[in-house]
């Protein structure tokens, strides 16, 4: 009889493949993405779910990583995307182009809730480690008021919003945000939840 052979041992996966837990693959696609747009000087601000960790908020991220850029700014980002080897996407909507980094998606926002980004925007970013990686980082007023925004009768959204509120309440010009989007109508009403949970101060004059 031939002699019989141990079967080869069954090595795993090599630990630099095993697959990175969601958060860390968002993380590790905004610290490229941002990498990126610093080197090639283009003005930003890291926007969404990633910007609210970046203002202390839970790193429990689920979606995609966004950055803000100027409308004008558009080609010139999507060409170095491209030029580092990432591809870009044009979706229907006409507000932003998508990437992929890490197997996470990228958006790149030049309009935030219908408003253009302007450079008075971008330069009211705060500067801020995202996971060791400094970069600007919208402001917590401006981060809130563009979310609040968006609200209306086809999109209320109001519970993803509502731990985004509670993290950075106290970073957050409520003031600015009831002026620029207090009197429309979903908006004002998630104003109205915060205060009833005592997340933000009622208005003077209001009980």
């Amino acid at each position: 009889m031939p002699e019989s052979s141990e079967p080869p041992p069954v090595s795993g996966p090599d630990p630099a493949e095993l697959p990175q837990d969601r958060s860390q693959a968002i993380l590790e696609a905004a610290k490229q993405i941002g990498a990126l747009l610093k080197r090639a000087g283009h003005p930003f601000a890291l926007a969404g779910s990633v910007a609210v960790y970046a203002h202390g908020g839970s790193r429990y991220l689920q979606h995609d990583a966004d950055f803000a850029i100027l409308p004008e700014d558009a080609e010139a980002v999507a060409a170095t995307l491209r030029e580092a080897g990432l591809g870009v996407r044009l979706p229907p909507e006409d507000w932003l182009i998508k990437t992929t980094c890490h197997g996470q998606n990228v958006d790149i926002i030049f309009s935030l809730a219908h408003q253009p980004v302007t450079r008075e925007m971008l330069d009211r970013a705060h500067v801020l480690p995202v996971d060791s990686v400094l970069m600007p980082v919208l402001s917590p007023t401006d981060l809130i008021q563009s979310l609040i925004s968006a609200f209306s009768e086809h999109y209320c959204d109001f519970g993803s919003v509502l731990p985004v509120a509670r993290a950075v309440r106290e970073k957050v010009d409520w003031d600015t945000v009831r002026a620029a989007c207090g009197a429309e109508p979903m908006p004002a009403a998630f104003l109205f939840l915060l205060e009833r949970l005592n997340v933000i101060d009622a208005q003077e004059g209001q009980p």
